[in-house]
């Protein structure tokens, strides 16, 4: 394997129990072809052609049992695993500790079907402007049901948000430094209230977050095709 110009982390964030699922363990420890979703997904950052340290953070009551599923399963690929906060600023906040990287990905651990070349993407515009987030078109007609009557407004106007979010180690730290806001979704919005801006790039249709059963009887056909 080659050695990358720049250092790269990926930091994996994971929630708590899929309830939307129907089920009675995290989403993420759901069986996806006979492993659970989180091995897809670090797989596919442990495949890049270029090397990234992989930091997966994980609730402190999951911890265990995911080390005894990687027992179970043989799963050798070598990642660090950390506890995580409260909410995903708070993990990600904790990841950062870890992460060596000049340049830092952040990932969601139930998206195991993002596009290799969308990740190198991402890393090569963080590179070059600071930040870059994974972004798909609306197929769909949209509206804006916080008014009343609701009204239409232009799809244009607006996007799907993927991971992997990817950020300059320095920017991404700085950003951090902030308090927790409600308003923080993802790690965009929060290096976009510390002043600085960030790159779109196109995402893959593929890449989508397993939280519904709907979800996972797309992640079989996929990775049935794959």
């Amino acid at each position: 394997m080659s050695v990358p110009s720049i250092s790269r982390s990926v930091i994996i964030t994971a929630g708590g129990i899929g309830k939307r699922m129907g089920a009675e363990i995290p989403k993420q420890f759901l069986e996806l072809s006979g492993e659970p979703i989180l091995m897809h997904t670090i797989r596919k950052f442990s495949n890049l052609r270029d090397a990234a340290e992989i930091i997966v953070v994980l609730p402190q009551s999951q911890i265990q049992t995911w080390s005894d599923l990687c027992l179970k399963h043989n799963f050798k690929i070598i990642h660090t695993v950390i506890e995580g906060g409260k909410e995903r600023f708070h993990s990600v906040k904790n990841g950062l500790e870890k992460a060596t990287g000049q340049l830092i990905a952040v990932h969601d651990a139930v998206r195991p079907f993002v596009a290799e070349n969308v990740i190198e993407t991402c890393f090569e515009v963080a590179e070059k402007k600071g930040a870059a987030v994974p972004v798909l078109d609306l197929k769909e007609s949209l509206r804006n049901i916080g008014q009343n009557p609701s009204i239409a407004v232009p799809r244009s106007d607006y996007a799907l948000v993927q991971t992997p979010q990817c950020f300059r180690a320095n920017l991404l730290r700085e950003a951090y430094h902030n308090d927790y806001q409600t308003i923080f979704t993802d790690d965009a919005s929060v290096v976009e209230h510390a002043g600085k801006s960030v790159s779109l790039v196109s995402g893959n249709e593929e890449n989508i977050k397993i939280t519904t059963p709907m979800d996972l009887k797309w992640a079989r056909f996929f990775l049935a095709n794959e």
